[in-house]
This record gives structure tokens, C-alpha cells and sequence, in this order.
């Protein structure tokens, strides 16, 4: 499910969004800073400081994570089933090493936010369709002019 593309994207990117939706409803969208593919078909989310995201998983599994290279313009969306992994449990040891290798000291970690997927599909500016001759390079010039960014050597 994971393609190497589709892990690269995820290496790639700063942050991914987590949506959520509690019991009523209501849904969530927050973001998230330490991410990461640990096989095939799960991504790890360091819980930091989500309080609503936790409610939320503990009430309805079901979620979305998107993540996107704002300079290409495209990224993933990962549909799938959330549970809290919490620092007691054994698994948070056995799987979490990566997310503890990205966090080290900088944040305290509260728990592994486990999304298994069941769906990815990918996410595409419309600018794409709307120029379909212009090269992913064109793009990412384009997006750094928009956002007033200059590539770093």
C-alpha cells in the first residue's frame, strides 16, 4: 500500500494532518509534526500534545492523515484505523524506536498514535490540470515565488 514513492513523500514532509471525528460527528484536523512509515501499511504519529485527537480515536477509530510537499504540490492521503499506543504498553517499545529517534529530548512523548491504512490516494494541486505542460521543476519555482521562498544550497 505504501509505495516507495509514497514513503518518500512521507520522509519529505514537515507535517502531516491528522482528522479526526468524536462521537458526535464533530470532526478535527490537527496537525502533526513527528511522523513516519514504519512498514507497508502503517504510520506512527507522535502524540505530544493532542488531547482532542486522543478523545477523538478513543471514541471512533476511523481517520485520515494527509501530507504534502507544499513546494511539489502533491503529497498522499491515508485513510484508516487509529488506536493510542500508551508508553506502558508493550508495543510502544517494540515499534516506536523511530518516532523516539526523531522526538530525542525536544518534546515529551505521550503515546504512538498507530494508523493502519486502508486506503492512500494521492493528492494533487489542480494547478497540474490546469497546466498540465508544466514540469514538477516549473512547479516548485512557481510555488517558491508564490511563497516568497528561495531554494537553500
Amino acid at each position: 500500500m505504501f509505495t516507495g514513492e509514497v514513503r518518500q513523500a512521507v520522509d519529505r514532509s514537515v507535517l502531516c494532518w491528522l482528522a479526526t471525528v468524536d462521537a458526535d460527528g464533530q470532526p478535527n484536523v490537527s496537525p502533526k509534526e513527528i511522523f513516519c512509515a514504519i512498514d507497508d501499511v502503517t504510520l506512527l504519529i507522535a502524540e505530544i500534545a493532542s488531547p482532542v485527537s486522543r478523545r477523538n480515536i478513543a471514541e471512533n477509530s476511523k481517520v485520515c492523515v494527509s501530507f504534502i510537499d507544499v513546494f511539489r504540490q502533491k503529497g498522499y492521503k491515508v485513510v484508516g484505523d487509529a488506536r493510542l499506543i500508551l508508553p506502558d504498553e508493550p508495543e510502544f517499545d517494540a515499534i516506536g524506536g523511530p518516532i523516539k529517534a526523531m522526538i530525542g529530548t525536544a518534546f515529551p512523548l505521550r503515546g504512538l498514535i498507530r494508523v493502519d491504512a486502508v486506503r492512500v490516494s494521492p493528492i494533487v494541486a489542480p494547478s497540474y490540470q490546469h497546466y498540465p505542460d508544466r514540469t514538477e521543476a516549473e512547479q516548485v519555482r512557481q510555488a517558491f515565488k508564490a511563497y516568497g521562498v528561495r531554494a537553500v544550497d
